[in-house]
């Protein structure tokens, strides 16, 4: 009897791991997505400095907002591996080591680093103390830690290098850095509906410069969405590389110690500007070739 009673636990206790084994073989999907999180990025062909016959350094400004890069601040919140930019870079900070630069440093954008702190500050999730009213009707002041302001994350400043490689005879472009920029009404002391606010100043503030190389392995094993296909989804290594974005020039390398296009002219002319910059770059590289 005693032989049997074991026998039997024995039958259900094998049941049930196997009956657990196979919950955990039960694929949600038709098959495993293994493309891009094991994804390594393509790396870059060594430049000579002989080789290189002209250079050029522009910043470049991305509206996050418009229909182009939408790719880049969805989804709102993570699903799956699938992110937004800048919480894909936060995930890096907090979870790979990725290190990120104060973006104060106008002239060496990649030299101060930065803590979890600073980037905290940055995307003002600080102690604040509000009002709040308990079951006796009293008045008491608390304090709380806000969350990080991601989604005031609306537009992206990228660092680029524009230059002729005689050795391959190509006009090459290599991104070196990547700067998310906070968009939001500046508050005023005493208002408390700035966002209703028409009037309301908008402020534009940079949060932390990431080298773009350090940040490759990061990008390439997170996937974009693909409108058109989801069977061939890319990552943000390949979004970038093969430049799936619309932007306008911003600023580039001159006399005047790197000034801003804005900083000395605006509204369309700044627009036209950033044409005629781009314009120049492109005719550089059929005026380096030799007939």
């Amino acid at each position: 009897m005693k032989n049997i009673f074991v026998l039997l636990v024995g039958v259900v206790l094998s049941g049930m791991v196997s009956n657990a084994v196979f919950a955990q073989d039960v694929k949600k999907e038709v098959y495993d997505k293994v493309n891009i999180p094991f994804k390594k990025p393509i790396p870059y062909p060594d430049i000579r400095e002989a080789d290189v016959m002209w250079s050029k350094i522009v910043w470049r400004m991305i509206d996050l907002r418009e229909k182009a890069n939408l790719p880049l601040i969805y989804p709102s919140k993570p699903i799956g591996e699938r992110m937004s930019l800048i919480s894909l870079l936060l995930y890096g900070v907090d979870n790979e080591g990725l290190q990120v630069y104060d973006p104060d440093n106008d002239y060496d954008e990649f030299k101060v680093a930065m803590t979890k702190a600073d980037i905290d500050v940055r995307l003002d999730a600080v102690e604040k103390t509000t009002q709040v009213v308990d079951a006796n009707n009293n008045t008491r002041d608390t304090t709380y830690k806000q969350d990080r302001q991601i989604e005031q994350v609306k537009k992206l400043l990228i660092k680029e290098k524009w230059f002729f490689d005689k050795q391959h005879s190509t006009m090459q472009v290599r991104i070196l850095g990547l700067c998310p920029l906070r968009v939001f009404p500046k508050v005023v002391q005493g208002q408390t509906n700035v966002e209703a606010d028409d009037e309301a100043e908008i402020v534009m503030k940079k949060v932390f410069w990431v080298y773009y190389p350090e940040a490759r392995n990061l990008m390439a094993s997170h996937p974009v969405f693909t409108r058109f296909n989801d069977a061939q989804p890319i990552s943000y290594d390949d979004l970038f590389m093969q430049r799936r974005f619309s932007g306008y020039i911003y600023q580039e390398t001159n006399v005047f110690n790197n000034r801003r296009i804005e900083e000395y002219t605006t509204g369309v002319e700044a627009l036209l500007e950033a044409e005629r910059i781009k314009q120049y770059l492109f005719e550089v590289e059929h005026d380096l070739w030799e007939y």
